[in-house]
């Protein structure tokens, strides 16, 4: 009567393949489902982390314009917000720690950029989306600081 309790005891019961296949359909469909509401939420949080960008950008614009009595050339750049620009027209009343401590890299680890005179305003500050060059749809779409901000 022992050695039966002990055979039973030692059989282990595994799992079926068709429950293992069961548990990984309902993995494949929950990860169909939640997959691609993360990544449209990851696309907003780029597009908000861009448009704060910008408001950071525009202020330091400001201020430039503010000390120097006009924003700075295509050609100085966004750069000129960090260090002095050696290009002319040279700021008269530059800050001695410039106007941002580093520039931002947009959400796609790109560079802003920046053009002075812009279309239809004094200047224009950009992305090239995730692709990083001109055009595109979704994430590859460009982000201007004078967009309504509904993309």
């Amino acid at each position: 009567m022992n050695n039966i309790r002990a055979m039973k005891h030692r059989v282990q019961r595994g799992f079926t393949l068709i429950e293992i296949m069961v548990v990984v359909i309902i993995i494949g469909l929950l990860a169909g489902i939640v997959v691609p509401n993360v990544m449209e939420s990851l696309d907003k949080a780029n597009v908000q982390k861009a448009r704060a960008d910008f408001k950071a950008l525009q202020t330091a614009l400001k201020l430039y314009r503010i000390d120097n009595f006009n924003y700075p050339t295509t050609e100085q750049g966004l750069e000129s917000l960090v260090t002095k620009p050696t290009i002319a027209p040279l700021p008269r009343n530059y800050k001695a720690n410039g106007y941002l401590e580093t520039l931002p890299k947009d959400p796609w680890g790109n560079d802003y950029q920046y053009m002075s005179p812009g279309q239809g305003h004094e200047y224009d500050i950009y992305s090239l989306g995730a692709d990083g060059v001109n055009g595109g749809d979704g994430q590859n779409a460009d982000l201007s600081v004078w967009d309504d901000g509904t993309q």
